[in-house]
């Protein structure tokens, strides 16, 4: 017989075993959405890790705002999935890394997510931040090991330099094997006050192995400059900033097994650096000395010695050599009153290395005599010093004597041969007696007067013909005369062409349309204001120029014609930026020479 209570009760107890394993099986797959920190209590200078953790696949993810914190690194985002023994494991995650920016109690408020279609939210928490700690305990972030394997190095040729030597800098950028650097950017560049300076172009940046601190590092090179001191004393050269990403490896893998990496952003400096720059020595400084600082050879040659009256000949003085061969002034020739001398054009062929600058720099002169006779040009010196040896050299040319074989006299020479020709004797020629004619042969001729003829009443009429003419010639020279403005512009416009004369022959050229369009600058400023502006930094001129009261727009305009001469030799500069340049140059010196 059939038991029927004990079936009802069995069948009771497997329901509710039922239940409870698909109850069990209900909370394994629950959908969790939390936020974990690293710590609930850090100090100022120590970094909090907040992890936003979900076992399910989400979208819409919103983080909450950290107030309170700055937002160093994040958000970086991580998956592991699994199988073990048949059963799926799922993680998903966001994390940030976090820098207080204040002392206090802050809370990391909710953050939400949206799975299979519900908002899920995790639950704020309060962080307390407190002083900065001595040894901050946290773990080492992508900050903390880009610092400490990113370096920006500023490397001197010369840290106790003569004034006016030159000193090179080379900064480099050291990149440990640890990270890679993905980008660049410059923050804040040097102005290298008091400090002739001239950047030299980097081709390229290629990585090359190399050491810091004793450990191996790959290294770049940012930045070449070649500076020259116009002070004596402690100079300070100012640090470069640069703005790095950095990615550094977590240590962890994704999904398909690679690496995986955090992007940071790092600030670097190169440090400022002092120079001690000594000064020039006294002892023995030579009388004619003009500031040259280096080693140099020193020449005064002539295209020729021989020549006739009213033709010309060149005489050239050059210095050539390694040193600041742009920073001082050629020695002046000193002629004889007699030859007509022109002013000199000066010739430039300086290139600039790590080394300093090497070339030379020349003045010719155009010389024309006028009289017959022999001419010397008297010895002319050039001293400079040679910090290598730590001593000045004098070098001195050999006179030239200049002979004109043809052409008048002067008037001392005049004076000399009339009274040589008075001592001559008086030589007979045989027919000092004759007899006198007693029959003079006179004969009737008709002879024509000027007076009362018709070219005489010609000549009498050309003054009265005259008068309009003077009359509308005065009208056109008055009213050109009126016209101020007018003349100003016209003045300036061909003090203009003067001085770009020569760049625009080189327009199409770019390095000699440029080294003549900075000549042409200088020359003008030169001229002007009676000063060597290549003695003077950008920053120099700029000072000067206020102080002639020229509108800040117009010496703006002009300094950033210097910095395109100088950023053409080592960028490509098209055609038309050549004819823009020139007509802004030709536009600046017009505004300028008004305002002077």
């Amino acid at each position: 017989m059939v038991d029927f209570k004990s079936i009802t009760k069995l069948g009771f107890l497997l329901t509710v075993f039922l239940s409870s394993l698909l109850m069990l099986g209900q909370d394994d797959n629950a959908v969790t959405f939390e936020m974990k920190l690293s710590k609930p209590k850090l100090g100022l200078n120590e970094r909090l890790r907040v992890d936003f953790i979900m076992n399910r696949d989400g979208d819409n993810f919103n983080p909450p705002d950290f107030a309170g914190f700055k937002v160093i690194m994040g958000p970086s985002q991580s998956i592991s999935s699994s199988w073990i023994n048949g059963v799926r494991s799922y993680s998903k995650s966001y994390s940030y890394t976090l820098s207080p920016t204040a002392k206090g109690t802050f809370t990391i408020k909710q953050a939400s997510i949206v799975i299979n279609g519900e908002t899920y939210k995790s639950i704020a928490q309060d962080i307390e931040v407190t002083s900065a700690v001595d040894k901050p305990s946290d773990q080492m972030t992508a900050d903390d090991v880009a610092d400490e394997n990113l370096h920006l190095v500023a490397e001197i040729s010369k840290t106790n330099p003569y004034l006016n030597e030159a000193i090179t800098v080379i900064y480099k950028l050291y990149v440990s094997p640890n990270i890679s650097v993905s980008n660049y950017q410059p923050l804040d560049n040097p102005t290298y006050n008091n400090f002739w300076s001239q950047d030299i172009k980097v081709n390229g940046l290629s990585a090359q192995n190399g050491t810091y601190k004793g450990k191996p590092y790959r290294y770049a090179i940012l930045k070449r400059v070649v500076l020259y001191p116009q002070k004596s004393g402690k100079l300070d050269i100012e640090p470069l900033s640069l703005d790095v990403t950095v990615d550094v490896p977590t240590g962890r893998r994704d999904f398909f097994g690679q690496r995986m990496y955090a992007q940071t952003n790092k600030t670097v400096s190169a440090g400022k650096r002092t120079i001690h720059v000594k000064p020039l020595p006294l002892d023995n400084q030579p009388a004619n000395f003009n500031g040259a600082v280096g080693d140099f050879d020193f020449t005064v040659t002539t295209s020729k010695t021989s020549l006739n009256a009213s033709e010309s000949l060149q005489a050239t003085i050059e210095v050539s050599g390694k040193g600041n061969l742009k920073l001082f002034k050629l020695p002046e020739l000193e002629l004889p009153s007699a030859l007509e001398v022109y002013e000199p054009e000066f010739t430039e062929g300086v290139r600039t290395t790590l080394a300093g600058m090497q070339g030379k720099v020349s003045n010719q002169y155009t010389i024309v005599p006028s009289f017959r006779g022999k001419y010397p040009i008297a010895p002319i010196s050039f001293s400079y010093f040679n910090p290598s040896t730590g001593k000045y050299t004098t070098v001195t040319s050999n006179e030239i004597v200049i002979n004109v074989l043809e052409g008048p006299l002067s008037a001392s020479s005049n004076a000399n041969t009339t009274l040589n020709s008075n001592k001559q004797s008086v030589v007979s020629s045989g027919n000092e007696f004759n007899f006198l004619k007693l029959n003079p042969n006179l004969t009737n001729k008709s002879v024509s007067y000027f007076f009362g003829s018709t070219s005489f009443y010609l000549w009498l009429l050309c003054p009265l013909l005259l008068i309009p003419l003077a009359i509308v010639f005065r009208k056109k020279r008055d009213a050109i005369a009126g016209d101020i403005v007018g003349n100003k512009i016209r003045k300036a416009n061909k003090l203009a062409r003067k001085y770009l004369s020569a760049a625009r022959k080189q327009l199409g050229n770019k390095e000699s349309f440029y080294v003549a369009l900075e000549r042409a600058l200088h020359n003008y400023l030169k001229a002007k204001l009676k000063i060597e502006t290549s003695e003077f930094s950008k920053d120099k001129i700029t000072e000067l120029l206020k102080e002639r009261a020229i509108d800040d727009s117009t010496i703006d305009n002009f300094i950033a014609l210097l910095k395109n001469c100088e950023a053409a030799r080592y960028s490509p500069f098209s055609d038309v930026q050549m004819q823009t340049d020139y007509d802004k140059a030709s536009e600046v010196i017009s505004i300028m020479d008004k305002q002077l």
